[in-house]
């Protein structure tokens, strides 16, 4: 097993995905078949924000240590499920117009307890469209964070606290200033909080984002941070994992079908995945994500360096 690296990996080719999207519909011009919204995601969603928001109910009263247990086993995994489901309205996937993802955006972030879905929008189209980008590609560690994530204990740290390093790294790398429609999302979530906190008290409030919080850690479906582009084998920059915990979270570990169809909900994409085989089969693919945390925290050679980087020329205006 290799020592890790004192750098990131860099490519002077371009990201995969379009040229792999190319070569896809000239031999199965049927996937275009898959493009467009999934009906169900809308229903799924709003059952998803009712059975948080009864859990922070029930809760209100609850000791601290039950109010864990339950973020832990249960709220993280249905918020999870609903950042997941962000992911999905950032590119349009559950209403045909825009503006319709973005309002239900917004909604559907009420249980996670602080203001993620109009940022996340705005940086994870820029993840897609420029993958790898040493600059705009916000979901690339710092180099500060490959420094620190050399030692197992560092990153177990790292992994513990994983949703601050995904929330503050923007901030550092890419800063934007906010827009009317963030402005509106954290008007909406403060609104919201205040109305919780007023009504059912406080420890209903800490609920929410303790759920968010503590399934971004060291949790199993938090694996799908680690297996999505952390280099596991050289040459390959994305990843799949097709295991069960994709139910729980919108296929998303269908990685490599998304970046190679980001307009196909993640309902399509194991269809997606069996029109094609030739082109995925050899790849490399996850079986665990439990597994995933493991290795990446147990190996010397994977940390915050196993990252594919590259350069952009920009015109100076």
């Amino acid at each position: 097993m290799g020592a890790m690296s004192n750098g990131f990996i860099w490519s002077s080719e371009d990201e995969p995905h379009a040229a792999r999207r190319r070569e896809l519909l000239r031999t199965h011009p049927e996937i275009k078949e898959l493009y467009g919204p999934c009906s169900r995601t809308k229903y799924v969603c709003t059952l998803l924000v009712g059975l948080q928001l009864s859990l922070a109910f029930l809760l209100r009263d609850a000791p601290w240590w039950l109010i864990v247990l339950v973020a832990y086993a249960v709220g993280g995994v249905i918020n999870q499920a609903l950042l997941l489901a962000i992911h999905e309205l950032s590119h349009n996937l559950a209403f045909r117009k825009p503006w319709h993802n973005r309002v239900f955006g917004v909604f559907i972030n009420l249980p996670v307890g602080v203001p993620v879905s109009e940022t996340f929008r705005y940086y994870h189209l820029r993840h897609h469209s420029h993958q790898g980008d040493e600059r705009l590609d916000t979901d690339i560690p710092t180099e500060f964070e490959a420094r620190l994530l050399r030692h197992r204990a560092s990153k177990l740290l790292w992994l513990a606290c994983q949703g601050f390093a995904y929330a503050l790294r923007p901030l550092f790398v890419d800063p934007k200033k906010p827009g009317a429609s963030e402005i509106a999302n954290l008007l909406v979530q403060v609104a919201f909080n205040v109305a919780v906190f007023y009504f059912w008290g406080g420890k209903a409030l800490a609920y929410l984002p303790i759920s968010s919080l503590i399934v971004m850690g060291l949790h199993p479906i938090a694996g799908h941070y680690i297996s999505e582009h952390y280099v596991f084998r050289e040459g390959q920059e994305t990843y799949s994992y097709y295991g069960p915990l994709n139910v729980l979270a919108f296929n998303v570990g269908y990685h490599n079908e998304h970046h190679d169809f980001p307009y196909v909900p993640g309902s399509r994409l194991p269809k997606l995945r069996a029109m094609a085989p030739e082109f995925y089969d050899g790849l490399l693919a996850h079986q665990s994500w439990t597994a995933t945390l493991w290795n990446f925290v147990m190996r010397p050679s994977l940390g915050g360096y196993s990252r594919i980087k590259r350069r952009v020329e920009r015109r100076r205006d």
